[in-house]
């Protein structure tokens, strides 16, 4: 074998074990998420204003929840796909952003910093001690759900791709 082989065959091998390793989030951190035809839980949230949103007010319409935190480096990672996301099909689709932070300066500050448009909730406490994170058995975040008109859930993964490609599919139909 010349080298050239030896090096593309090298390749092909390590592009391989890195979409295996992308594939593989879902069945090692969401494993335990809702899934899909399970009707999703109610909430009753508030944004950093101090209104209170529910998810049975949004029936009707799709809804993504997308679970994060400030202090997460995989959340932060993924704040200009989900901007992207938005602005393509914010208009026909609800975004609501759970946060897991426990200090308002920290989450309004990255809302702030990072132009996020869209409804953001939170209960201020500390992940493990939140109400919506047993509702959706969260246990890794980032973490998404996708919501159909009458709340069930059609998506639940921790990727960020899945959630673009279920969006698309959506919005072909």
């Amino acid at each position: 074998m010349n080298i050239k082989r030896i090096v593309m065959c090298a390749l092909a091998v390590f592009a391989l074990a890195i979409t295996a390793q992308a594939q593989d989030a879902d069945s090692l951190y969401a494993k335990d998420l809702l899934q899909p035809g399970t009707e999703a839980p109610d909430f009753t949230l508030p944004s950093p204003d101090g209104t209170t949103h529910t998810l049975s007010a949004m029936r009707g319409k799709y809804v993504v929840l997308d679970f994060w935190a400030s202090w997460c480096p995989d959340c932060r990672k993924d704040i200009p796909e989900m901007k992207r996301l938005h602005e393509q099909y914010g208009r026909n689709i609800r975004f609501v952003s759970v946060s897991f932070d426990d200090k308002r300066e920290a989450w309004t500050s990255c809302i702030e910093q990072n132009n996020l448009s869209w409804l953001q909730v939170s209960e201020l406490k500390k992940w493990k001690e939140t109400d919506i994170s047993r509702l959706y058995h969260i246990k890794w975040i980032p973490a998404m759900y996708l919501i159909d008109r009458q709340g069930r859930i059609i998506l639940s993964t921790v990727m960020i791709e899945k959630l673009a490609a279920k969006l698309q599919e959506l919005h072909e139909l």
